[in-house]
């Protein structure tokens, strides 16, 4: 069995936006679609609806390639489980009211027991700081936390071995 991985949106964004002139932008770019291209297939890759929503924002033209990029992926639903978790999130780790999709985002990916959850989202979901509070939280809701990284990380983890 594959293991599981759930796509935030600004994964898909820098999957599907023109390289960056920022160096440090454009080897995030470049280690997602390498990732995209070389390893995804090692995984069961789902979304949920607040993704969708993400990337159909914005300019048409980028969002009909980031819709294109994820038209296939499977959609986990959004339960009151998902809700009550997220709220929970928002409380525990004291993310600003502008942060409620993000905690949205883990609670899905926690509700649906996806083992790792993608993005380049380090403020409200890849942040140091209070990724050991969200473990808790879903613990003490009886869930495992999906290990919350980047790209990048997943794929210095696939040539580590």
């Amino acid at each position: 069995m594959k293991p599981t991985a759930y796509l935030e949106s600004s994964v898909i964004s820098y999957l599907t936006a023109h390289i960056s002139s920022d160096p440090i932008l454009a080897g995030h770019q470049q280690a997602t679609r390498k990732w995209w291209n070389q390893e995804r297939d090692r995984f069961d890759i789902f979304v949920s609806i607040f993704v969708l929503k993400e990337v159909a924002a914005g300019d048409p033209s980028a969002a009909a390639k980031r819709a294109e990029a994820i038209k296939e992926l499977t959609i986990l639903p959004v339960t009151a489980d998902v809700a009550n978790l997220a709220k929970a999130l928002m409380a525990g780790a004291r993310l600003p009211p502008k942060a409620e999709t993000d905690s949205l985002h883990i609670a899905v990916a926690a509700v649906h027991r996806i083992d790792y959850l993608l993005t380049w989202n380090c403020r409200h979901i890849d942040n140091i700081d209070i990724k050991d509070i969200f473990v808790g939280i879903c613990l003490a809701h009886n869930l495992k936390c999906p290990k919350i990284c980047s790209p990048e990380d997943l794929l210095r983890r696939s040539y580590e071995g």
